[in-house]
C-alpha cells in the first residue's frame, strides 16, 4: 500500500494507505492470522515483500500502489491461496500462474466504479476546456484570454465514444447524456442490455430530443475515426495491452483528445506522447501509468500539445476517493471472512479466478476447461 505518511493522520478515512491498513488489522489478527503491512515491493527479488512469500497465505494489494504478483514470486509463494484486490482491477497478478496454482484471485467489483466515472468526466471536460493552461495562468499572476480560449471547445454535440462499456464505461455514458453530445459510441465484446440503452436513449430525448443516440460500433476503427473525445474503460488483459499504439492512433480522428483511467499500460506510452506533440491528438489525460508509481521520467508527465495543453494527467487516483476507500475496505473484509470461515461463498462478481479457472471474460473471452 502506498504511504500516507501525516495524511493518514489528518485524515483516518484515508484507509488504503500503508498506515490505516483498510481498517482490518483487529478483524485479521482476531482470526488468528498475522498481518505485516509495507510500501516496500520493489525491487523484485529484495523487497520486504519478497522476504514473506515464503509464508504468506493471502496477499492483499491496492492498484493504486500494486505489489505485481508475478509468476516469480507466485512460484515463491508455496502457501498463498488468495490475492485479493483493495478495489477494482487484478492485472497486477499473473492470472494464469494463479490459475496453475489455483489460486483465488477476488476484487471489490463494483467498489469505485462512480468515482472512476466522476474523474473520466472531470478529465474529458478538463481537455475540452482547456482547463489547466487557464488554471496554471490563473496561479501564475497571467490574464491572456486568447492564449486560453484559442484552444478551448464545448462538449455539446461533439461524440464521444467509450472503449468497454461494462460498470464504469456505462455509467460514463449516463453522465454524458446531460451535456448533448451529437452522438454516444461503444465498443466492447458485447451488446448492452437494451433495457441499459433505452434508458440512455429515453434520458437524451427528454432532455436533448434526440432519438436513438448510443450506437454500438463493432470495428474498434470504425469508432475511432468517428470520434471526437475516446474513453477508454476496459480491463487490461493479452488483447488489450498497447492497444493504444500509433497504428491506432492513426484510425483517430485529427485533433482528438484521448482518455484513460483504465489501465496505463493498454497505451503505449511514447506513442500517445508522440501523438499530442505532432498534433494527431490535441490530448490526453488520465490517472493510470506503468508501471506504478512511475518514474520521473515517465513521458506523460511532460508532454504538451503545440499550445503547451493538451496533458490532464493525474495519479492513480480516480478511484480512491474517500468514498470509495470505505466500500473497497469493506468488501475487502467481506472476502476475508469468507476466506476466514471457510465459506469461500464470495459474490460471484468479485471473482476474478478460482479453482484453476477464470471466473469472467472481463479479462478476454475464454473457453471454460
Amino acid at each position: 500500500m502506498y504511504e500516507g505518511k501525516d495524511h493518514a493522520q489528518d485524515e483516518p478515512k484515508l484507509l488504503g494507505c500503508l498506515e490505516n491498513e483498510l481498517g482490518v488489522r483487529e478483524f485479521v489478527e482476531s482470526h488468528g492470522y498475522e498481518l505485516v503491512s509495507t510500501a516496500d515491493k520493489d525491487p523484485v527479488g529484495s523487497s520486504e515483500v519478497d522476504q514473506h512469500l515464503e509464508d504468506v497465505e493471502i496477499m492483499i494489494t491496492t492498484p493504486f500502489f500494486p505489489a505485481y504478483i508475478t509468476r516469480e514470486r507466485i512460484a515463491s509463494a508455496p502457501n498463498l491461496k488468495l490475492c485479493v484486490t483493495a478495489g477494482v482491477g487484478s492485472d497486477h497478478v499473473d492470472l494464469d500462474a494463479a490459475n496453475e496454482r489455483k489460486i483465488t484471485v477476488a476484487e471489490v467489483t463494483g467498489s469505485n466504479v462512480v468515482s472512476v466515472a466522476e474523474h473520466v468526466m472531470m478529465t474529458i471536460l478538463n481537455l475540452v476546456r482547456n482547463f489547466v493552461p487557464a488554471h496554471e495562468q490563473a496561479v501564475s499572476g497571467g490574464w491572456d484570454i486568447a492564449a486560453v480560449a484559442k484552444d478551448t471547445y464545448d462538449l455539446e454535440d461533439k461524440v464521444v465514444a467509450t472503449v468497454g462499456a461494462g460498470r464504469i464505461g456505462y455509467r460514463v455514458l449516463e453522465r454524458l447524456v446531460a451535456f448533448n453530445p451529437k452522438k454516444l459510441l461503444y465498443f466492447d465484446y458485447q451488446d448492452l442490455p437494451q433495457a441499459a440503452v433505452d434508458k440512455l436513449n429515453a434520458a437524451s430525448k427528454l432532455f436533448n430530443n434526440k432519438d436513438n443516440i448510443v450506437e454500438r460500433v463493432e470495428k474498434l476503427e470504425d469508432m475511432l475515426g468517428q470520434a471526437d473525445v475516446v474513453t477508454i474503460n476496459c480491463p487490461l488483459h493479452e488483447g488489450s495491452k498497447g492497444l493504444f499504439n500509433k497504428k491506432t492512433i492513426s484510425h483517430m480522428k485529427d485533433g482528438a483528445w484521448l482518455v484513460n483511467t483504465a489501465r496505463g499500460a493498454i497505451c503505449v506510452e511514447q506513442d500517445v506522447a508522440d501523438a499530442v506533440e505532432l498534433g494527431k491528438l490535441r490530448g490526453y489525460g488520465g490517472d493510470v501509468w506503468y508501471p506504478q508509481p512511475a518514474p520521473d521520467n515517465h513521458p506523460w508527465r511532460t508532454f504538451r500539445n503545440k499550445y503547451g495543453g493538451g496533458n490532464a494527467m493525474t495519479p492513480h487516483v480516480s478511484g480512491t476517493s474517500l468514498d470509495a476507500q470505505a466500500r473497497y475496505a469493506a468488501g475487502v473484509e467481506e472476502i476475508l471472512t469468507q476466506y476466514f470461515d471457510k465459506t469461500y461463498n464470495y459474490a460471484p462478481q468479485n471473482v476474478i479466478v478460482i479453482d484453476g479457472d477464470y471466473a469472467t471474460k472481463a479479462y478476454g473471452q475464454r473457453e471454460k476447461k
